[in-house]
């Protein structure tokens, strides 16, 4: 699982049942994703807020691109430089890095970036604003710049009101950059299982953007973007007058965490694992931590309920309780509790329908970090 992905090593899987994969394997369900592509896409449809797929939750180009042309989307978001390339490269034009670029070894990639395709990044302090203005100048292209404001995340983000204002200015005067508007993301409220509250915290936090944005718009700035939102919140964030982008992400894959939140969308999205090993009352599987992300809990076993990881801190091992009379060998799908760190462990997935790998596609940004 530790090559990447290439045409002929695809070929030798097609048409595998997946119970044959050689293991840990990641899998993905093209059906149940591709059915989660489309009710996210319809959601956006006619809407003036447009969708623009977060490509961390994935990190996989032929994803990125099957996002895309489910339709309702503006382009793709990222969260490091590193993405940006591999959607660049994948050919993807319009990227958003929804986050902080800092650091002199990254000027010059960021450039060349912005010379291949429409790129946009986030700030929220004139010092990461000004050397992306020099390299952007000294190489002729123009960055666009959303201005982040923190709406109660209390991550990046300059305060609602006067600091944004200042930083907007700053950065509408700077040369080679393009103030296209606001990043504002609703992180506290995404993991809150209550929809009455969630709802209440969503629009609570982005009145803080759009009060903001009415007082760019009074001293002569356009904010022609508001951009945040996640696939916890898209329902919420996707109604609100004034928001023009939600960066949903999670909806691709699902992971069991995210779909107590969203019963609607499918869990696409598991890893498959053989019993390596028996005792009375206990399965030990092929997969641990370096295999499967655990951020929000042990991961479940998949039409096993009532089965019980008691605790996922071994690399390589998962303990199984009360496991039903596997036999060594049989093979497992678990459900991770974060999809997107499970995806940065593997450099590809193997897709299947009907029990069988219909195609293999790489996982191009697993381990960008940079």
């Amino acid at each position: 699982m530790n090559t990447h992905c290439d045409a002929s090593v695809a070929g030798d899987w097609i048409g595998t049942p997946v119970d044959e994969l050689d293991t840990p394997a990641l899998l993905l369900d093209r059906a149940a994703s591709d059915r989660n592509l489309r009710k996210m896409a319809d959601f956006f449809q006619g809407k003036k807020c447009q969708l623009r797929p977060h490509f961390k939750n994935h990190k996989c180009v032929t994803l990125a691109r099957r996002q895309l042309a489910a339709g309702s989307a503006v382009g793709m978001t990222c969260a490091k430089l590193g993405e940006a390339e591999v959607l660049a490269d994948g050919g993807i034009t319009d990227v958003l890095i929804a986050n902080q670029i800092i650091g002199p070894h990254k000027m010059k990639r960021l450039v060349e970036v912005a010379r291949r395709i429409d790129l946009k990044v986030a700030v929220d302090d004139l010092v990461q604003a000004e050397p992306i203005s020099r390299a952007a100048a000294a190489a002729g292209v123009t960055v666009g710049v959303l201005v982040e404001v923190d709406i109660g995340t209390g991550r990046c983000g300059a305060a609602p009101g006067e600091p944004v204002l200042k930083l907007a200015q700053a950065v509408a005067s700077l040369e080679g950059l393009r103030f296209d508007g606001l990043q504002a993301y609703e992180g506290h409220a995404v993991y809150v299982n209550d929809r009455d509250e969630r709802t209440s915290l969503v629009r609570e936090a982005f009145e803080k953007a759009l009060e903001t944005r009415r007082l760019l718009e009074r001293n002569g700035l356009e904010v022609r973007t508001i951009s945040g939102g996640s696939s916890s919140t898209y329902q919420i964030t996707g109604s609100i007058d004034g928001v023009t982008e939600v960066q949903a992400g999670s909806y691709a894959t699902m992971d069991w965490r995210y779909a107590e939140m969203l019963p609607d969308f499918e869990v696409a999205l598991s890893v498959l694992a053989r019993v390596i090993s028996k005792r009375p009352g206990a399965a030990v599987l092929d997969v641990g931590l370096k295999g499967a992300g655990s951020e929000f809990g042990t991961p479940r076993i998949k039409d096993h309920p009532t089965v019980e990881i008691p605790s996922f801190v071994s690399e390589e091992h998962c303990i199984v309780r009360n496991a039903p009379d596997w036999k060594i060998g049989q093979t497992v799908q678990l459900l991770p509790s974060h999809a997107c760190t499970t995806c940065n462990l593997h450099r590809q997935m193997f897709v299947h329908e009907a029990g069988r790998v219909v195609d293999v596609w790489a996982i191009e940004g697993s381990g960008r970090l940079r």
